[in-house]
Parts: structure tokens; C-alpha cells; sequence
């Protein structure tokens, strides 16, 4: 690997935050990660990170990536308690209204809580000699050239009374703060456009609590993923984490369907969406703590990769880009993706035109779990929004896949390769699964 610069600083030690700092590691001297919280020691819930108290899991796809950047990591996440999933042999997956049918497909998908997983990649990188992480720092704002055309640091304001701003000068500063970054203000305070936003207005709620299972309750799965239908937008996740308990996630699209935070009413709304076999062992799971509310109301894509002209210095890149509805589970393997393409991009070219060649390296992977997301919310009536021909084609071709697929193995593990970003949404479309899908469906 060349050598980039002196310094590197990324706003924000999230997921994504922590995975481009490893990917700067390898090109700069030293890199800098501030972030706004104090950061936990161990595996512990932490106020910037709401949506860590829900369910979460690490796609086949990102457990790859994640090994190229931090070897060994899933031996360790394992050793730590994660718990691995055998695609469609032990994860119960019922889509569309239709139950995936079995299939040995040799990918696995690793549950554990988002905690547990932040706190190991923050760990290691923490570990690196040359990243220096520094919290309960808010960066405020972006410092520049003369003439605004390049990115030169950060100003920091330590949040501690008292406290007297300081400008930190970096090489590279890359934004990784989440949908609410500031990166759209910085732009326009430079003199550059603000990029256009595509959004998807879901308003959906998750409401979720650990609970502990009787042994044998799943009835030999170790995983139940049941997604919304038009007439019954809601969702349901019971997945296993650390320490022998799982965590029961639900989740509705709006109002009339947002879950209850009461315990009792949890379970009962719960019990009503899963299979019949399985909701006197949710009813009977036992609660090991309370409610938890996440709102989620809009998916949001910026589209930094159209914009003609950015200035050099400055990089985006995790939910500040774009923030999925987490009902699909991609946020976490889309910010692999993205830290293997930052390296990539430094390892051919340097800083050079790094803007432009990180969003277009980017832009493939982030358009299709957006594309994924966004046109299973827009199957939904209940969800707002303008359906083009184009996507109204695509979801009847979709429903049509996934009945197919609850029958037939190939097309269920074509799917399930897709939806775990091992493969792309256009193998959906791949000869051999259009003639399966077209082929006369029994009865």
C-alpha cells in the first residue's frame, strides 16, 4: 500500500466509522476517529446507536468482508458467544407469506447484538498502532482552503465545560456520523451543492426485549425471520444472541400497526404474526427486561455519486449515504463493503480524484440493497409512494419468485444469496430462475 498522508480523520465511531478507519490504517501515518459519545469498554448499549437494542445480524457477505479487513474475526465473534445460522437449514425464513423451502446452501449468517459486534470491531482497530479513537467530541464543522475547493480538518469541541474548540488538519476526513450527518450543510457552506435525497417514507416502529426459550421451543430452527404482506404490514424477528437468550423484535408500518411496548401486549402482537407452531413458545418465553421503541420513519439515499463536482479531502460513507429500513438487515454488511472499497480505491490510486472513484466503486452495492429494500416496502399498499411500472412489474415477478421458492431449493437459495449480498439482485432475473419461476405452479 502507498502512502496516502499524514493524517486521516472519520467523524463518527460507528460501524461504519471504525471499518473505513481500519481501511485508512493501511495508507496514512496516523488516523483519528472522534465520535460523540464515551465509548463502552465491553458490549453496552450506547444512546447514539438507538437501533442497537433491536435485532441484528452480520449477512453472509459481510462476515467475508469483515474477514479481509480484521482477520480472525469470526473465529472471535463466535468465542464471544455470536451464535452461526446455516441458511435456509436453521433460520426459518418466511417472505411474502410464503415459508423458504430447506436447502443446504453452505452460507451462514451470525447473530449476535449490535453491541457485541461494535464492540469487537472497536476493539481491534482501537488496537491498530497508528488509530487513535477520541470521544465526547462534537465536530461541528469542516475547515477548508482559501478558495473552499479542499477539505483540510475538523473543528472539535470537546464536551466537557469549559471546553475551547480546536482545529484538528487532516489529510482526509471522512464522515461516518449516520442519516443525520452534516455533511449536506458542510457542502453547501463550502459553495458546493447538496446532494439529491431519494426517500421512502415507511414509518415503521420496532419494539424488542431479550427473552429466554425453552429448550426445544424453536422446534430444531435456531433462527425466525417473518416479513410484512400487504394487509398485515408487520414483521417479526427471534433470533439468538450471547448468552443464551434470544431477541424478539417486531415491527409495523404505520400507526395502525406500530407495536405495543407493554410486555404482555408485545407477546400477544408477536405470537399473532409467527407461524402457528411457534406462538405458544413466544406466549411462554420468558421476559428477561422490557420494551424497547425504535422509530424509523423514512429509508434515505443521498446521492453523493451524481454530484459533479466535490471537494477533495472529504469522503461520506455508511448510513450518511444511505440509511435502510433495518427490517432487512443490511446496514452492517453494506459498511463492509464500503471500507473494502476505500481500501481498494487507496490501493489504485491514492487520494487522487478519491471522491468520485469511492462513490462510484460504492454506488453498485449501496443502489442494490436499496433497490432490494425499497421495492419489497413499495409491495406494500400501506407504504406511500410513487410505484413506476417498472418496479409494479418487478414486485409481481417477485411474489410469483417467492411462492416458487417456498417449493423449490434452487430458487429459494438463488434467493437467499441475493438477500444475503452474496450475489446480486440481478441473478433474480438469471435465465435458469425465470424458467423456474414461469414454469406451471402446483396446486
Amino acid at each position: 500500500m502507498r502512502r496516502c498522508g499524514d493524517h486521516a480523520v472519520v467523524v463518527g465511531a460507528s460501524m461504519a466509522g471504525l471499518l473505513a478507519a481500519r481501511a485508512l490504517a493501511e495508507a496514512f501515518d496516523r488516523v483519528t476517529v472522534i465520535d460523540r459519545d464515551a465509548l463502552p469498554a465491553a458490549p453496552e448499549d450506547r444512546r447514539a446507536v438507538p437501533q442497537g437494542r433491536h435485532a441484528h445480524a452480520l449477512l453472509p457477505a459481510g462476515q467475508v468482508r469483515l474477514e479481509r479487513l480484521l482477520p480472525g474475526s469470526v473465529d472471535e465473534l463466535l468465542a464471544a458467544g455470536a451464535v452461526p445460522c446455516r441458511t435456509l437449514e436453521e433460520l426459518r425464513f418466511v417472505i411474502g407469506g410464503h415459508e423458504l423451502a430447506r436447502a443446504s446452501t453452505g452460507h451462514v449468517s451470525l447473530f449476535a447484538s449490535r453491541p457485541l459486534f461494535e464492540w469487537h470491531v472497536r476493539r481491534r482497530v482501537r488496537a491498530l498502532p497508528n488509530v487513535e479513537v477520541r470521544e465526547r467530541c462534537d465536530v461541528p464543522a469542516v475547515t477548508s482552503s482559501l478558495d473552499g475547493r479542499r477539505v483540510t480538518g475538523v473543528r472539535v469541541l470537546p464536551r466537557a465545560d469549559g471546553a475551547a474548540e480546536e482545529v484538528v488538519a487532516a489529510d482526509l476526513v471522512v464522515a461516518a456520523t449516520g442519516r443525520g450527518a452534516r455533511v449536506p450543510a458542510w457542502l453547501e457552506g463550502l459553495g458546493f451543492a447538496a446532494p439529491a435525497e431519494e426517500r421512502v417514507a415507511v414509518d415503521v416502529t420496532y419494539a424488542s426485549r431479550h427473552v429466554r426459550l425453552a429448550d426445544g421451543a424453536m422446534n430444531g430452527d435456531r433462527a425466525l425471520l417473518v416479513g410484512a404482506v400487504p394487509g398485515r404490514p408487520r414483521a417479526l424477528f427471534l433470533m439468538p444472541q450471547e448468552g443464551g437468550r434470544h431477541i424478539l423484535s417486531t415491527g409495523g408500518y404505520g400507526p395502525a400497526n406500530h407495536p405495543p411496548d407493554d410486555r404482555a401486549a408485545h407477546g400477544a402482537f408477536a405470537a399473532a404474526i409467527a407461524p402457528p407452531d411457534l406462538r405458544e413458545a413466544i406466549l411462554g418465553a420468558e421476559a428477561l427486561d422490557d420494551v424497547v421503541l425504535h422509530r424509523f420513519p423514512a429509508s434515505v439515499r443521498r446521492r453523493y455519486d451524481r454530484l459533479r463536482v466535490f471537494p477533495d479531502g472529504l469522503l461520506v460513507t455508511g448510513d450518511a449515504v444511505c440509511s435502510f429500513n433495518p427490517t432487512y438487515g443490511q446496514g452492517m454488511t453494506v459498511a463492509t463493503t464500503e471500507a473494502c472499497a476505500l481500501l481498494e480505491c487507496l490501493e489504485r490510486g491514492g487520494t487522487r480524484d478519491l471522491a468520485r472513484r469511492f462513490f462510484a466503486a460504492t454506488a453498485p452495492i449501496v443502489g442494490d440493497a436499496w433497490g432490494l429494500s425499497t421495492t419489497s416496502d413499495l409491495a406494500l399498499p400501506e407504504v406511500p409512494g410513487r410505484r413506476s411500472p417498472a418496479v409494479r412489474a418487478l414486485n409481481a415477478y417477485l411474489g410469483r419468485l417467492r411462492a416458487r421458492a417456498a417449493k423449490d431449493p434452487a430458487v429459494a437459495g438463488t434467493f437467499a444469496a441475493v438477500v444475503g449480498m452474496l450475489q446480486p439482485p440481478r441473478r433474480l432475473m438469471a435465465p435458469r430462475v425465470v424458467a423456474r419461476v414461469a414454469a406451471p405452479q402446483e396446486p
